[in-house]
């Protein structure tokens, strides 16, 4: 008898920790993306198809129980020393369709993204210590946001809330160009 009252406690539990191990992985793999991302776009500075390689980064980063058809968005903004975005000055991808970058060397590469709003282009990015202009006295601080929409590993998780949405978002300083 109190086998049979405390089994539905048990199951309950059980099934608790499993989803909480997963919502904690996805959300490590989301941010660890997004760092990753970051450092990308750092590294890649005003360089042509910087944004391209950031998005594949993200791709290849989010490992399971996260997988990369879930990602909503992933936006690389100007950022303020402290992590915000400054003004307007944000690329928006969504993930639907696809956008192709051709590089200098004659290569190219595809990703399952679409550029929706254009506020930071990589020409306008300023990798130069000295400063681009009065706008950019010194060397820009590039963030990613990545906002993903997790799904539930059983339907237990669905009674806690029908969905999560993770918005993980880094800012790092570009690597100067001299």
């Amino acid at each position: 008898m109190e086998f049979a009252l405390i089994l539905p406690i048990l199951v309950l539990v059980i099934f608790g920790l499993f989803e909480f191990s997963f919502v904690m992985n996805t959300s490590s793999s989301v941010n660890y993306a997004s760092r990753d991302g970051a450092m990308i776009a750092a590294e890649g500075g005003a360089n042509p198809g910087t944004d391209c390689v950031v998005l594949q980064v993200i791709e290849r980063d989010l490992v399971a129980p996260a997988v990369p058809p879930r990602v909503q968005r992933v936006e690389i903004y100007w950022s303020d020393l402290n992590g915000a975005q400054r003004g307007a000055a944000v690329n928006v991808y969504d993930r639907v369709g696809s956008t192709t970058c051709n590089y200098a060397d004659g290569s190219s590469v595809t990703v399952p993204y679409t550029l929706t709003t254009p506020g930071y282009l990589e020409p306008d990015r300023c990798d130069v210590l000295a400063g681009c202009d009065v706008s950019h006295p010194s060397v820009d601080t590039v963030g990613v946001r990545i906002t993903y929409q997790h799904q539930w590993a059983t339907s237990f998780g669905r009674y806690i809330a029908p969905t999560v949405i993770f918005r993980k978002s880094t800012a790092i300083r570009m690597e100067p160009q001299l």
